[in-house]
Formats: structure tokens, sequence, C-alpha cells
């Protein structure tokens, strides 16, 4: 019995725990790869070039926007974010399983694409993971001690429109601990392999 690519799509307002919950899934789930997505903005200081992101300068990204390599890219807060075309397209043509992280606008463009695209179509599969409330996205924010207060009141604000198109998505999930979120994830993913439109099974003797 062989099962068909999945991409797994994670999206989350800013602090839901995308990158937390597609984190715990690689190391989980053998052979899921990451789709590693690309930025304007500086790395931080754990993250590596070419794992957590791919890191360009400015100029460097619009040339690849103007020559067409992104699936999708946006502006969010202030800098660049894109995932490659063929970075996804190689991964499901080769028959492995990819999870992506994207925020909402990023996940919505890709839902749009991949309506009528006969490769991302049947590979795609999206999970919405958030806080029950404002109040605990907000504590999540200020608990990572990162940013500054215009920059947590600038992504609580968008939060509270981000969180109302969870219907646009195959799957919620509300976040309670990091275990519950990662065990919740891995039953979909689970189920969605499983799923009889993916399957190729021949019953011998």
């Amino acid at each position: 019995m062989k099962s068909q690519s999945i991409l797994f799509l994670i999206s989350a307002p800013s602090g839901g725990g995308k990158t937390t919950v597609m984190n715990g899934l690689l190391e989980a789930i053998p052979g899921l790869r990451r789709v590693v997505t690309c930025t304007t903005r500086a790395p931080r200081p754990s993250e590596r070039d070419g794992v957590e992101y791919h890191f360009f300068r400015p100029a460097d990204f619009e040339l690849r926007v103007a020559e067409g390599e992104f699936l999708e890219h946006a502006d969010v807060y202030g800098f660049r974010y894109g995932t490659r075309r063929e970075a996804v397209m190689d991964l499901l043509k080769s028959g492995a399983d990819g999870v992506l992280s994207l925020d909402v606008q990023g996940a919505a463009t890709v839902k749009q694409l991949a309506a009528t695209d006969p490769v991302l179509k049947p590979a795609l599969v999206t999970a919405f993971i958030t806080p029950p409330t404002l109040a605990e996205l907000e504590y999540r924010l200020r608990s990572r001690a990162g940013d500054s207060e215009a920059a947590i009141q600038r992504r609580l604000a968008s939060a509270e429109h981000e969180v109302l198109q969870w219907p646009t998505f195959d799957y919620l999930i509300l976040s309670d601990t990091r275990e519950s979120d990662l065990a919740r994830m891995q039953s979909i993913f689970t189920a969605e392999k499983s799923r009889c439109s993916r399957l190729r099974f021949d019953f011998g003797r």
C-alpha cells in the first residue's frame, strides 16, 4: 500500500504556535520534510540560513518575485516572506511528504492556487492553530520577550482579523499544551495518509 504525498500547511496568528507544532512534527514523523520559506528579515541568534529560513536582501527578494520564483509572497510586519514554487513542486513530485508554516495571508494564496493546480490540489491539507482567547495569545506574545510593545499591539490587532479565517481551513486546533497540540496534529496527518483517495492498494493473496 502506498499513499500519495501530503503538503501539510499549518497557519496561525503570530504567537499561535505554528512553528512549535511544525518542529514537533518534523521530529515525530520519519521522512517528513520542511519546506523552507524565504524572508528579508535578519536572522535571529538561533536561526541558520537554509534551515529556519532562506535569508535574502530586499533587492534579491524582489528580483525573485519579478522572475516568478515564488508560489506565494507577502509583506508581513514590514518584511517580505515567500515560498519558492520549485521547492514545493520538487518535494511533491519526489513522493515525499512536506510541512509548511505560513501566515494567514500566505496560506490563502496557496489555497487559491491549489484549487486549480493538479499537483497541489490532491496534496494540500490545511490546519489552523490558535489559542482559544485573545488574552492567551497576548500572554504568549509577551512571554517571547523579543517584541516591542508596538509590535505586540500590531500583532494582536492583526490576530483578531486572522482568526476569523479559521473556517477556510480543513482543520482547527484550539491550542492547549505543546504535547496535546502536537498529538492532535499527528492524528490529522495519520488520518490524511490513510484517506482512500490518496491510497494505491492491491489486495493480494
